[in-house]
């Protein structure tokens, strides 16, 4: 889902996505089911909601919400109208469709975005890359993660990403740009009841649907040969110690003590050199073949 707004000529972006909040797993078969009935926005698309709103304020602009989704999402923009946006259009887009379709399907409602503000991650298992993908598909600069915001002049904003061990950076981000939000960052507000009743029959734009294939989209195709193994190579299976051998020589051999061996070496050769070393030395201890 994703809503925008202009601001003094700038146009205000906010991307949400409509997701099943509960699941429900038979015990027998296993199946997942999900209740549209309990379904709508994570807290993290939600504290975007409440961001464009706030940044709409300060700027004098309105908000546009729109979603990439089936047609139940429209029960969620209608929210997002109740809660004070102007107007709502959805693109149709299959459930489980890649991050790069999702971007390609909400770019061109922000064809002419300023900054566009995002959750940073949703609910059914998301990645939170959508927002990485958006940035690159309008040309935008992006600031991910992010645990606060303070909106500045019109077009800029003041953020603070979070970084390990309790660090934080500050940024100043200018438009054109994409940020994505952490879902503690802000509450939606309340929408008033005359507000929910409007947005009961509120009209929602329908945009085309985008195509599924990724060449057709404008997806690059990934390099290199499609990978049919695991991420991670497997252990490898070594033989047990002799099991007539003593207890320390038992501990010997598996511990690999008094076994001789290559000992360490520091080299230093350019990027692909070490990458070959790397790899050569994967093949000798057996990590691949």
């Amino acid at each position: 889902m994703t809503g925008a707004a202009t601001v003094s000529g700038l146009l205000l972006g906010v991307a949400m996505k409509w997701v099943p909040l509960r699941v429900e797993v038979d015990p027998l078969t296993g199946v997942v089911t999900a209740d549209p009935r309990s379904s709508g926005a994570s807290g993290a698309d939600l504290a975007a909601l409440e961001w464009g709103l706030r940044l709409a304020e300060a700027w004098g602009g309105e908000v546009l919400v729109a979603s990439a989704g089936p047609g139940e999402a429209d029960g969620l923009l209608r929210e997002a109208l109740a809660a004070g946006a102007a107007r709502a259009a959805r693109c149709e887009l299959p459930a489980g469709a890649p991050s790069e379709l999702a971007a390609a399907a909400l770019a061109a409602a922000f064809a002419d975005a300023a900054v566009v503000v995002c959750g940073d991650w949703s609910l059914d298992r998301g990645s939170g890359s959508v927002p990485a993908f958006l940035a690159a598909r309008l040309g935008a600069a992006q600031a991910l993660g992010l645990a606060a915001l303070e909106p500045e002049a019109p077009g800029v904003v003041r953020v603070e990403r979070r970084l390990d061990l309790g660090r934080r950076e500050v940024l100043r981000v200018r438009a054109p740009a994409v940020l994505s939000v952490e879902a503690a960052t802000a509450r939606l507000r309340r929408a008033p009841l005359p507000a929910l009743l409007r947005a009961r029959d509120a009209a929602v734009d329908h945009l085309p649907a985008p195509s599924t294939d990724p060449a057709a989209a404008g997806v690059p195709e990934p390099a290199g040969p499609a990978r049919r193994g695991p991420y991670r190579p497997r252990p490898r299976v070594l033989p047990g110690p002799d099991p007539g051998a003593s207890a320390r020589e038992r501990i010997l051999a598996l511990t690999g003590a008094g076994i001789e061996r290559t000992p360490p070496q520091t080299v230093r050769l350019d990027p692909e050199a070490a990458a070959d070393r790397v790899l050569a030395q994967l093949r000798t201890w057996g990590y691949l073949q």
